[in-house]
């Protein structure tokens, strides 16, 4: 089976192919039995905006709320509350083209020192992607989705609603219910429905780098036929995806589904859990070279930040590419772990950039 779509139109403008937003009562576009192998072809993350010759000065003008464009949902034939959603990935087909970008001081993990937009267009070819904004730089692609989930209950919803009304109000960035740009753009799903940007239970925007072809992935499911969706490609991401974006594109999802009967309620699983062989690690890979800057702070997104503003001043002092440039680099290909918790609350944080990437 296939979920074809046109990607010459955004999602508003094929509705019947997907949304924006989470709600359990969106209806499904196609069922699924376990065991099928399909194919879902998806839209990039900014739902087709970014087009070839744009620059950062065209982002001001973005509509931020039509963010991710997600196809489905897929009823998966015999999924019932309690089961865990086994999702098998095949392959992850590129599309030819993608982009980074970031967007301060709206979004972004430094979105208070890079306070204004920038984009870099790449090109994607076999295995790397290369950009003219960015030299002498090749990207090895490792394509995951950065969304995959299925949707969420009523009960779901409103403890979710409730936690994040409770962040949003100590002044945390948090995307509540918005009808601006929904999809479905119905009442009253527009106006209530869970925007697509934070992960969650039942899964969503998690973008987790490991989750390529070959990983499967487990969600507990909280609705009759689960209704999974995916979308937000990504062809490569450094760990913590540091600017807000990773190489993000359109791509087409090859996946096999699979019911573990009542597993979720058993092993009392709330969250996703993925597993399968290591993913490329191309900062520690046996001959590769890195080099690799830290932070240490009494909070780990601090020894974060240390971390990657050190990674931004040696890739500049060393590589010669302007502040912009290195934090994009670092968005697609800096990875950062997580060192050491023993001396709490003294964490490091450790930041390592392939030196592979560098033509």
């Amino acid at each position: 089976m296939r979920i074809s779509i046109n990607r010459d139109l955004p999602l508003g403008e094929e509705p019947n192919k997907g949304h924006n937003r989470w709600h359990p009562d969106i209806p499904a576009i196609a069922t699924v039995q376990p065991g099928d192998s399909i194919a879902i072809e998806t839209r990039d993350a900014l739902n087709g905006q970014v087009k070839p010759g744009m620059t950062g000065a065209d982002i001001e003008h973005f509509a931020v709320n039509v963010a991710h464009p997600l196809t489905g949902p897929l009823h998966i034939d015999g999924a019932k509350p309690g089961d865990l959603l086994a999702v098998h990935i095949e392959k992850i087909e590129p599309q030819p083209r993608g982009y980074t970008s970031f967007r301060g001081p709206d979004f972004g993990f430094l979105r208070d020192v890079f306070n204004y937009k920038y984009l870099v267009h790449w090109e994607i070819e076999g295995t790397f992607a290369r950009s003219p904004q960015i030299p002498g730089v090749a990207i090895p692609g490792a394509a995951f989705m950065g969304v995959m989930g299925v949707a969420p209950s009523h009960e779901l919803m409103k403890t979710i609603v409730a936690r994040e009304a409770e962040l949003a109000a100590k002044g945390h960035l948090v995307g509540l219910p918005d009808k601006r740009g929904a999809v479905p753009a119905t009442e009253p799903l527009a106006s209530t429905a869970l925007r697509t940007v934070p992960p969650r239970e039942h899964g969503g925007n998690f973008d987790i780098k490991q989750l390529v072809a070959g990983t499967t992935l487990f969600l507990p499911v909280f609705v009759d036929g689960a209704n999974f969706s995916t979308g937000d490609a990504h062809f490569a991401q450094g760990d913590g995806e540091s600017c807000g974006t990773a190489v993000e594109m359109a791509a087409t999802l090859h996946a096999r589904f699979e019911i573990l009967s009542g597993e979720a309620a058993r092993r009392n699983q709330t969250e996703p859990s993925y597993a399968g062989m290591y993913a490329h690690d191309a900062a520690r890979a046996n001959g590769k070279h890195y080099y690799a800057t830290t932070g240490s702070a009494e909070t780990m997104e601090l020894a974060a930040r240390k971390a990657l503003l050190s990674m931004i001043d040696y890739i500049v002092d060393a590589r010669v590419y302007t502040r912009d440039q290195a934090y994009c680099i670092c968005s697609v290909a800096v990875d950062l772990h997580l060192s050491q918790i023993v001396d709490m609350p003294n964490y490091t944080v450790s930041a390592f950039l392939p030196f592979e990437i560098f033509e």
